[in-house]
């Protein structure tokens, strides 16, 4: 028998070899998720006060709460554990009458106590080493701003885009489903992602979208799940059913 008949482009068929750097890959991948989801929680999850992701959660990150200021929105939402309630109570004062310079001394010191450390050390998160640094975020809070969506898109849309790129790739080679259900399988988390992204833009001027937002992450958080626990199922289940898998997945006339 020529060795060309002995090789089969399927994940069951596949060497030990490679189904661990697929499954190496893939663990890594599900287990970045699952951290993401965490972040999510302890950020955007809490803009409301509340753990879990609402739709209030992605307004306010995203369109803001006009009726406050950010530094109000945060300090009861995901910076409530930053600083105790006294502390809290005199920046969100201070930000409440105008955050006047004349109040600055003593806003200051609570600043330094609670904020700096961190704030000084992160790039990217606001700078309260400054009175006009931490004036800016008194004020009314306008949600993210187009450098901070502009950022954070570019980073998603890359990031997530190469992600899906090499799952999709290791699910190319699954069994049993034929080439149409798995090209749109494939084609289903960038389809979400770039909703996703778009609607924090349409977000941030009109609040009724942020519904998008959530649709976006669901839709690609479970096209992952379905192409993780099938490539993995494939790659460590079937091998060992006694069948022989001979069918070559990326055979275009399949």
């Amino acid at each position: 028998m020529k060795k060309s008949d002995t090789f089969h482009l399927n994940l069951p068929s596949f060497s030990v070899s490679v189904r661990t750097l697929f499954s190496g890959y893939l663990l890594v991948m599900g287990i970045g998720f699952l951290m993401a989801g965490a972040q999510i929680l302890l950020t955007h999850g809490m803009a409301d006060g509340k753990l879990g992701v609402s739709v209030d959660d992605i307004v306010y990150s995203y369109h803001g709460n006009r009726n406050s200021s950010k530094l109000e929105v945060k300090l009861n939402g995901s910076m409530k554990d930053k600083a105790n309630a006294l502390d809290r109570m005199i920046l969100i004062k201070w930000a409440r009458e105008g955050a006047k310079k004349e109040q600055w001394p003593k806003v200051q010191k609570v600043f330094e106590g609670n904020c700096i450390k961190c704030h000084s050390a992160i790039p990217g998160l606001p700078t309260f080493e400054t009175y006009e640094g931490s004036a800016e975020v008194a004020k009314t809070d306008m949600g993210a701003s187009i450098d901070s969506l502009t950022r954070v898109s570019h980073i998603h849309l890359f990031g997530i885009a190469f992600i899906f790129i090499f799952v999709g790739f290791i699910f190319s080679f699954t069994v049993g489903l034929c080439q149409q259900t798995k090209a749109i399988v494939i084609s289903i988390p960038f389809t979400f992602l770039i909703i996703d992204i778009f609607s924090w833009w349409i977000t941030k001027s009109y609040p009724g979208f942020a519904w998008f937002t959530i649709i976006g992450g669901f839709g690609y958080i479970c096209a992952f799940g379905f192409m993780w626990f099938t490539s993995m199922y494939q790659m460590w289940v079937l091998p060992y059913n006694g069948k022989v898998y001979d069918s070559n997945e990326w055979d275009i006339s399949q």
